[in-house]
């Protein structure tokens, strides 16, 4: 027999289902890159479903579960598992938003990273981040303790990796900083990246077999270059030379969520620049974020493309939020816009270089949003209206329930057990165990990893 909440949680799921199913049975033609969802409003609607779900759950049975219910529905459907530890790749299944398929490392093994030298980005040491991220084939990557990793030169990933820093403090800095090009399914999680610098003229290696000549690259925190399936999660981002993430070059099917964004000026770009087309099928979703102290302007700047912001804390800008130029559907939904004190900056949105009668037909719409401190959203166009009614209307969040989803935004130490201290003391053995990469300058080799055990394995 259904429990009642069961019920209530079933009768949620089946509200919500017929309106996606009706959107897929329209046509959809033109796309522009061939991994562009064809109904990105379908895709915003399944969003708020499980917001919807997430928030219900936690309201009815958060007083019994304590803390670990937040409503959050990524950090609810990984951080409520105690044994979270052992099955790290949970994580993958937690996507939202245009870049929930992004797979990372999923079903390959575990790479610890344990070195945190850059001596050499053509010839890197195994153990070390660089060394694991440039595997041909799936890898989950974590790390043996805290460390702060100097760059040299960009980081080149290749593609199915997951980045995952919990468990230890993982900072990464220096030059270049990281660089996704040409690759898929990417999953970066709980990192800290910060004053990354312009570098380049140099070799680097990108795979086991590659390694080619670099230019100077831009100082971004995280470049995007024609990539897909990428997913940003949990990590603090700030002092960048250029943009804290910058998605261009067809880049599509990507979800930034759960960072903390702070001291930085051009915070991120989403588009080449506005004569590229392929740009056209770019499809973001920005959420849970909070926008901290200390920025200037582009939460995000769009091109072209179409950008779901929900969700997120915006408590600081000083120029505006989010700017745009070449017509690109901005879908702005349940976020919290905190205006600066300066009375000639409390306009959300910027349109780039472009006059009102170009703009006033693009497709920019506030539905749900908190204006705090003066703040004032101006939205535009018609035509994408039945798209948007089909995404649904987002009834605006309490102040509680944005702090609430976006309280833990940022890298983060788990609070509730004492299983971040595993992975931070190297290699042990016990029941339970899963497979691992340890690797050293000698090589790597199979271990076992797990988190009943204290002694090291042969």
């Amino acid at each position: 027999m259904l429990l009642p909440m069961s019920c209530i949680l079933l009768l949620m799921c089946l509200l919500f289902t017929p309106q996606i199913k009706a959107s897929s049975t329209k046509t959809f033609s033109n796309l522009t890159l061939p991994h562009q969802h064809p109904y990105p409003e379908a895709v915003v609607h399944e969003f708020q479903q499980k917001i919807n779900v997430s928030l219900s759950r936690r309201e009815l049975l958060g007083k019994n579960q304590g803390s670990c219910l937040t409503g959050n529905p990524v950090d609810d459907c990984w951080r409520c598992d105690t044994n979270w530890a052992q099955n790290r790749q949970k994580l993958a299944e937690c996507g939202i938003g245009f870049g929930r398929a992004a797979m990372g490392g999923k079903n390959g093994q575990i790479y610890i990273v344990t070195d945190s030298s850059d001596k050499d980005p053509a010839n890197p040491i195994p153990g070390t981040l660089r060394h694991a991220v440039i595997q041909d084939e799936p890898l989950w990557i974590i790390f043996s303790n805290d460390m702060t990793i100097n760059l040299r030169h960009e980081l080149i990933f290749n593609s199915f990796k997951t980045v995952d820093g919990r468990g230890a403090n993982v900072q990464i800095t220096g030059h270049g900083c990281i660089t996704l090009q040409y690759i898929s399914n990417i999953i970066i999680h709980n990192i800290h990246v910060h004053h990354c610098k312009p570098s380049g003229n140099t070799n680097i290696r990108a795979s086991p077999t590659h390694v080619g000549f670099r230019g100077i690259s831009d100082g971004d925190g995280i470049s995007i270059f024609g990539s897909r399936n990428i997913w940003i999660d949990h990590c603090s981002l700030s002092y960048c030379t250029d943009g804290l993430i910058d998605a261009i070059m067809g880049s599509t099917a990507i979800t930034i969520s759960n960072n903390h964004f702070a001291h930085h000026d051009e915070v991120m770009l989403l588009g080449h620049n506005d004569k590229y087309s392929p740009d056209r099928g770019m499809q973001v979703t920005i959420a849970f974020n909070h926008f901290g102290e200390g920025l200037v302007q582009r939460m995000p700047r769009c091109r072209l493309g179409y950008i779901h912001v929900v969700n997120n804390d915006f408590t600081q800008w000083e120029m505006y939020a989010i700017g745009g130029s070449a017509n690109p559907t901005i879908n702005s939904q349940g976020n919290r816009y905190t205006a600066p004190s300066d009375p000639n900056a409390k306009e959300v949105t910027k349109r780039v270089e472009t006059d009102d009668k170009e703009w006033s037909g693009w497709n920019w719409r506030t539905d749900g949003d908190i204006m705090v401190n003066g703040a004032f959203f101006v939205p535009s166009g018609v035509g994408m209206s039945a798209q948007y009614a089909e995404a649904s209307s987002v009834q605006a969040k309490s102040v509680e329930q944005i702090d609430q989803l976006t309280m833990y935004s940022g890298v983060f130490g788990d609070p509730r057990t004492l299983l971040d201290n595993v992975l931070r003391i190297g290699v042990v053995c016990g029941r339970k165990a899963v497979n691992a990469l340890h690797c050293t300058a000698l090589g790597c080799t199979v271990v076992l990893v797990s988190v009943l055990g204290s002694e090291n394995c042969n």
